[in-house]
């Protein structure tokens, strides 16, 4: 498989880092890497202060950037393909597959759907993202007054976002409405996960049900609130864990002592319908995305 092009990060240091060295700052606040990992890498000239070539005793001062040039790397594999469901001027909706990540992270960077969209469009910005398993709609603006507009309606919940789900069991209303708050909480692998918590932030979910099957029910999911994997988190808040959700038990929490993380793939979670004012002409759209088989009533 083909190398990417390599990335370089950049961090500015803050006040709660001003004072510490470059190698205590790297290991701290990317833990993704060893202290040894980033010592090899700064003797390697791959990490950089305002430009500069550094010393792994070197201070650091708030507003400083650093940066780290990432060599090209193999990324994991992915379906390296999107459509497009309606586009003028200022927006574009397309379909994501289930399996590509929207944004980079966790190891990819071209093989994400901001990439790819990018390569057609290279002003796009995605106004939302949808888990790396998760299939359907993503939203982008063309223009920054269109992103500025729409970042406000998400803010002001003016947007309406359908989503299909299939968990496990059968709830016991028809209709149900979860309230859970969600926040980070620990998690072996990645020191934290977003989950049910009850400090976390406000998170609401409107769900129904649309067919109840042998073991497992189909749901309508409407989300008031964009928390990092809410429905997920929100069904099995509910006591019905998506199926095949190797993350979260019931009650909305990780499975103890899972090694899984958020972007593991297996469960069947889609963003089915999204309906907006158009920014500019303040026409109702109302856009929808097929299903696959298995999330369609009668499909199971």
């Amino acid at each position: 498989m083909a190398l990417n092009q390599g990335y370089t990060y950049q961090t500015i240091v803050d006040a709660d880092a001003n004072g510490l060295a470059l190698l205590a700052y790297l290991a701290s606040r990317f833990g993704h890497s060893t202290e040894a990992e980033w010592r090899e890498r700064i003797a390697g000239g791959l990490v950089r202060v305002d430009g500069e070539a550094v010393i792994v005793e070197q201070g650091l001062t708030r507003g400083q950037r650093v940066a780290w040039v990432r060599p090209p790397w193999e990324e994991p594999g992915a379906p390296l393909v999107f459509a497009v469901l309606y586009e003028d001027a200022d927006l574009l909706v397309v379909a994501k597959p289930s399996g590509l990540p929207t944004n980079p992270g966790g190891g990819f960077l071209e093989h994400t759907l901001l990439h790819l969209v990018r390569q057609r469009d290279p002003v796009a910005s995605p106004i939302h993202r949808l888990g790396r398993g998760t299939s359907g709609l993503v939203l982008f603006s063309r223009n920054q007054a269109t992103h500025r507009a729409l970042t406000e309606a998400m803010r002001a919940r003016e947007l309406v976002k359908i989503y299909r789900a299939l968990v496990q069991g059968h709830p016991a209303e028809d209709a149900f409405t979860v309230e859970t708050p969600i926040g980070p909480v620990p998690h072996a692998t990645l020191g934290t996960v977003h989950a049910a918590s009850a400090a976390g932030r406000a998170a609401l979910s409107h769900a129904r049900v649309l067919e109840r099957r042998a073991e497992t029910s189909l749901l309508e999911v409407r989300i008031e609130t964009g928390r990092p994997h809410q429905i997920r988190i929100h069904m099995a808040a509910a006591g019905h864990p998506l199926v095949g959700d190797l993350l979260y038990a019931k009650g909305g929490i990780p499975i103890p002592d899972t090694r899984a993380v958020p972007g593991d793939l297996g469960y069947l979670l889609h963003a089915h319908r999204l309906g907006l004012n158009h920014p500019r002409t303040s026409a109702w759209l109302d856009l929808e995305c097929q299903p696959p088989r298995e999330l369609r009533v009668g499909g199971g």
